[in-house]
């Protein structure tokens, strides 16, 4: 198990813990066998010390070499990722398509656990909070996602800054050579992207994230939020994923 997903055990485990030991000092859950008030706070501490401890835990820096994507050009380092892939019954060019065309309504889950992500708070329209009928990847690279790679059924990679200093702006018209330039301190930049290639009489459908943070600070600053969403992050790359596959069943629309 790598130390990644331990981390993320750990924080998961800790605040199930948090959250049953503050309920029990307030009503002992007798069933858990967290049988009085100190039990419950005890197992709340624990908790804790189990969250920091996932939540403080290294995140080891990955190179890829050689590069053999778009993604790996535009992030060959990084400490932070996620990869998902599915097959799909159908050729490249039609697979490619529907990756495009994907509207944050066909993703399963998608507008609950982004509205639980910004806490239920209304706000502009972005990738959390996207509207039912349009690409999700088109409300992304309008919304403060920058197209970074498109090549025509094959690959396209998107990117954001998710850790900035205060008091920083990104240029008024970045460009793709800026985002894979950039490594001014206190700094955090993700990249996500979708392969299509041919697998047998289908294709197969990847997806990866990666964050390359710049300097410590911003490294342990992502280390905790990554940590805590990173199962419903998953999910919904998981979902998203579903929706490829039963767009392009679905055939034209």
């Amino acid at each position: 198990m790598s130390l990644h997903f331990i981390a993320v055990l750990l924080v998961d485990t800790g605040l199930v813990l948090v959250l049953l030991g503050a309920v029990s000092v307030l009503r002992p859950l007798r069933s858990l066998k967290i049988r009085s008030r100190p039990r419950g706070a005890a197992v709340a501490t624990a908790g804790a010390l189990l969250t920091l401890l996932g939540l403080t835990l290294p995140a080891p820096e990955v190179r890829v070499d050689p590069t053999r994507s778009e993604l790996d050009r535009f992030l060959p380092v990084y400490q932070f990722s996620e990869h998902h892939e599915s097959w799909v019954e159908a050729p490249p060019d039609r697979t490619f398509e529907a990756v495009l065309a994907v509207t944050a309504g066909e993703i399963r889950l998608f507008r609950t656990l982004t509205s639980i992500r910004r806490l239920g708070r209304p706000g502009p329209e972005s990738i959390l909070n996207a509207p039912e009928q349009l690409p999700i990847l088109e409300v992304a690279t309008r919304t403060g996602f920058l197209l970074l790679a498109h090549e025509i059924d094959h690959e396209i990679v998107i990117g954001t800054l998710v850790v900035t200093p205060a008091g920083s702006s990104p240029p008024d018209a970045p460009t793709p050579e800026w985002f894979r330039a950039l490594s001014d301190p206190g700094y955090a930049k993700a990249a996500m992207n979708f392969i299509v290639e041919p697998d047998g009489t289908g294709t197969r459908v990847t997806t990866e994230t990666r964050v390359f943070a710049t300097d410590s600070a911003a490294r342990r600053r992502f280390a905790a939020y990554w940590r805590v969403i990173y199962p419903g992050s998953a999910l919904i790359r998981r979902m998203w994923l579903r929706a490829i596959e039963e767009r392009v069943g679905a055939g034209p629309s």
